[in-house]
Formats: structure tokens, sequence, C-alpha cells
């Protein structure tokens, strides 16, 4: 009988995996440098999602012209009497998103085998020219992170897909009209608001794939950790605030 089939039989606590005991020890041991990087990095991706989400300037970027497209589209959608259209752009919303979550299963999965073996990993970039990724424990967390990162992105893309699947039903379910007649407005706006609520989270999941490439870089360095999350930060701003395709959708080009 194994140790964790006796514990199992025994009702005695389960010793907790490898990896999780190893990033648990690795955290006392961090460095100043790791720890003010760890701050750069989250308080990036959780400023700029508040930034372009809840604040004021939300409706001067993409995601605030996106919102204002869906509802327009709503109410071209209901004045239609077939809707085939619609249904092949949804489709065409749910294959990108389909797309990501399929991807971010095989990333997960690569980086629960690299868990696996850390030891080795350790082992074979010691003659780096970087100078190798540490310890094995520190290795293990840096890769708890990454892997932390792609778990929220597939919750996220998962979490669109179903809301998309809610919309194709929404279109089915509505009435044909104009706006203003009766019931019309409502069905628009609930059906524009369960296409942005299922747009913000791929959007969310999308920049969980930008932050992932920042933690990244703290398998080499705290600063390369620290520099991405950044640069990163400055590359979505800009490409949802200042960039050719919001310019031209706000008609500024």
């Amino acid at each position: 009988m194994s140790n964790g089939d006796a514990r199992r039989l025994f009702h005695l606590p389960q010793e907790p995996p490898l990896w999780q005991d190893a990033a648990m020890h690795a955290l006392p041991h961090l460095a100043l440098l790791d720890w003010l990087a760890l701050a750069i990095y989250f308080a990036s991706w959780a400023g700029y999602a508040w930034f372009s989400e809840h604040s004021h300037w939300r409706d001067r970027g993409l995601i605030g012209k996106g919102r204002e497209l869906r509802l327009q589209w709503a109410y071209r959608m209901l004045e239609r009497d077939l809707r085939i259209h619609d249904s092949n752009l949804i489709g065409n919303l749910m294959t990108s998103v389909s797309f990501y979550a399929n991807t971010t299963i095989y990333i997960i999965a690569g980086l629960i085998a690299a868990l696996g073996a850390a030891d080795k990993l350790v082992s074979v970039t010691a003659d780096l020219p970087f100078g190798g990724i540490g310890s094995q424990d520190m290795l293990e967390l840096k890769l708890v992170l990454l892997l932390g990162s792609f778990v929220f992105a597939y919750f996220k893309f998962t979490w669109s897909l179903r809301q998309f699947n809610m919309l194709s039903i929404l279109v089915g379910a509505a009435r044909q009209g104009k706006a203003g007649e009766p019931g019309i407005d409502a069905d628009a706006a609930r059906i524009a608001g369960t296409n942005s609520l299922a747009g913000d989270d791929f959007n969310r999941g999308i920049r969980a794939y930008y932050f992932s490439l920042a933690a990244s870089g703290w398998l080499i360095n705290p600063v390369l950790l620290a520099s991405l999350s950044l640069i990163i930060l400055i590359v979505l701003y800009r490409r949802d605030y200042r960039s050719p395709l919001v310019l031209t959708l706000l008609g500024k080009t």
C-alpha cells in the first residue's frame, strides 16, 4: 500500500504536491527585486483592467466603441426577417474564442509537464548565457505564476464561449421590429449587452496572454519581468486608445 493510499484509508491529511511545497518554501527567499517586479506585474495587469473597463476613459477606447457598435448591430439584426448573416458573424466570433481556449489547454498541459520536470530543467539551463534559472524551488514558483496566468485566460475564454452560446439563443428568440416598437429596445439592449459581456471576457483572456509573456520574463530575471510588464502596459494602451483602428472608428482619421 502506497503512502497516499494509507492516508486516504485512515483519513489522514493529504500531503501537498511536491511543486506546491517547493513553491511555498521559495516565497520567504524572494529578493526585494523579485517582490518589486511582482508588484509591478500585478499592478500593471489589474490597473489596466480597471482603467479600460471601469474608469471614465473606458468609452474613449476600443472597448467603449465596440459596445456602441454592438448595440447598432442588435437594432439592425432585429429589423431583419432572415438572420443567417448574424448567425455567421456570431459563429466567426465563437471560432476565434474556441481557438484560444483550445490552445490554452495545450499550454497549461505543457507547463504542468514542466513543473514535473523542474529538476531536469534546472540542470539543463545551468550553462546558458544568462546564468541559469535559479534553484528548483524558484523555478517552480515562476512556473506557477505562468501557469496561473494561463489558467485565468482559459476560464475567461470558456466563459466567453458560454456567453456567445447564450447570444445565439437570444438572436433566435428575438422578435422582429424597429427601434421604438414594443419590446424592441429591451431586446436590443439584452442582445448587445450579452454580446459585450462575451467580448469583454474574450478581451480579458487576450490580456492574460499578453501578461503571461511578461511572466515568462521572470524565468530569466526579475528586471525582465518588470520591464516586460511596463512594455505590455504601453502596448495595450496604444492599441486600445491610440491605434489607427480606434481613430478610424472614432472618425478622427
